[in-house]
């Protein structure tokens, strides 16, 4: 579902709904004049919808009113009590001082479904938020860490190259954090989190971070939280960040949104298989790596680097001052990894320079925000009490073919707004 879609005129009262049980604390005058567009700018997100707050008007010819919804630190920590305001900053202190261990408690709290630790969790996000953008005007504005999403099918060696490269980044100084996130299963939620058992070397590495994350049926295979995860390692001052996802798809779309850079691993004799997701994988990844170039592997990663250059030439560049590349590594003998190192670099080096990854930071941020709103929007909805007892009895006759899902829909929509 696509939050703008739901949004969107026929829907339009639905939201204002949502918003007064969201923020029963606030007073929304709703003028009747208000046309939805087809989507919701990002920067008045409100005020777009014609939703206005009462508390501070500032008339202009008598009409306009300004929505003032600012949520500022000290506002989120006057509600705590003393025993969680000790937590939050036992937390946010051991975090900037770079203990691994408040860092694992950290990423435990933001990953926490339970409504009072997701607020506190956003506390300390705000915290480690404020002194993030304080310690990046001291940078001259430049980032503090270099994001990097890694993907590819199962048994391109993944788990084998994150290894050997965090080896070699930690030698030369760097601080390594790898969110490895791996399928839950549908029916128990479990997951079996092997990439960390797999490096065994970089997990005993006191200079490498390695936290793997169940998606817990997540879209894309990249939790809810991955986002927030990057911004507290970046606080533990890691400053090199890798997201490994899971198989390929969705999650090439995903992780793009939260990195960087997105780099696709590919095993040399990947088959016929792979046709089927040459395209989506190309158009994401800013530079692919044919995997296990060694022994009697070497004729077909060369034969599949070059139908990988042959593809870049034939689709639409997504940036303006880089073209992505296809080298050929080996995590065994170590061939082509500090080249491979040397062309992130160069990528990071040129994108700075233009701009493009500022706009690219500022982008996701927009992204995720609205991914986040949509998730609980939908999860707010379905929750409630009216909608939650007419879904059962909607689905079975959507089930039987006596309703048309999109009748169902408006019901249920109706059922939501009804009960104001």
């Amino acid at each position: 579902m696509n939050i703008p879609m739901l949004l969107q005129h026929p829907h339009r009262d639905f939201l204002k709904v949502l918003l007064r049980t969201l923020y029963r604390r606030y007073h929304f005058i709703l003028p009747s004049s208000t046309h939805l567009r087809s989507g919701i700018p990002c920067a008045q997100p409100f005020s777009s919808l014609g939703l206005h707050h009462a508390k501070r008007m500032l008339p202009s010819n008598g009409l306009t009113r300004k929505l003032c919804l600012q949520t500022t630190l000290k506002e989120q920590t006057e509600g705590l009590s003393d025993k969680e305001q000790r937590l939050v900053d036992e937390l946010y202190t051991g975090l900037i001082q770079g203990q691994r261990a408040c860092l694992a408690e950290a990423i435990t709290l933001i990953e926490s479904t339970h409504n009072r630790k997701k607020e506190l969790a956003q506390v300390l996000l705000q915290k480690v938020l404020v002194r993030h953008r304080e310690q990046e005007k001291l940078n001259k504005g430049k980032p503090l860490a270099f994001r990097v999403g890694l993907s590819g099918p199962p048994g391109a060696g993944k788990s084998t190259f994150i290894e050997y490269f965090g080896k070699m980044l930690t030698e030369r100084g760097h601080k390594l954090s790898v969110l490895a996130v791996d399928p839950s299963s549908c029916t128990s939620g479990g997951s079996l989190l092997g990439d960390k058992t797999r490096m065994t070397e970089l997990s005993r590495d006191m200079n490498a971070y390695i936290r793997p994350s169940p998606t817990r049926g997540t879209l894309g295979g990249v939790t809810r939280t991955t986002n927030e995860a990057i911004l507290l390692c970046e606080g533990g001052g890691y400053d090199i960040i890798l997201i490994e996802t899971v198989g390929v798809g969705q999650s090439e779309f995903a992780v793009a949104d939260m990195v960087d850079m997105f780099v696709l691993l590919l095993p040399p004799a990947g088959g016929d298989e792979l046709q089927g997701i040459k395209r989506g994988i190309i158009e994401m990844a800013d530079l692919v790596a044919i995997t296990k170039s060694d022994g009697d592997l070497v004729v077909p990663a060369r034969r599949i680097q070059a139908e990988y250059v042959s593809a870049l030439k034939l689709l639409r560049r997504r940036s303006g001052v880089w073209r992505p590349k296809v080298i050929r590594i080996s995590a065994r003998s170590g061939e082509g990894i500090t080249e491979m190192w040397d062309t992130m670099k160069e990528f990071q080096d040129v994108m700075l320079a233009s701009g493009e990854l500022t706009a690219k930071r500022q982008k996701q941020q927009k992204v995720w925000m609205w991914n986040l709103i949509q998730e609980n929007v939908v999860e707010h909805f379905r929750t409630h009490p009216t909608v939650r007892e007419q879904i059962p009895l909607l689905e079975k006759r959507v089930l039987r073919g006596a309703l048309s899902p999109g009748l169902a829909a408006d019901l249920l929509l109706k059922a939501f707004k009804s009960r104001d």
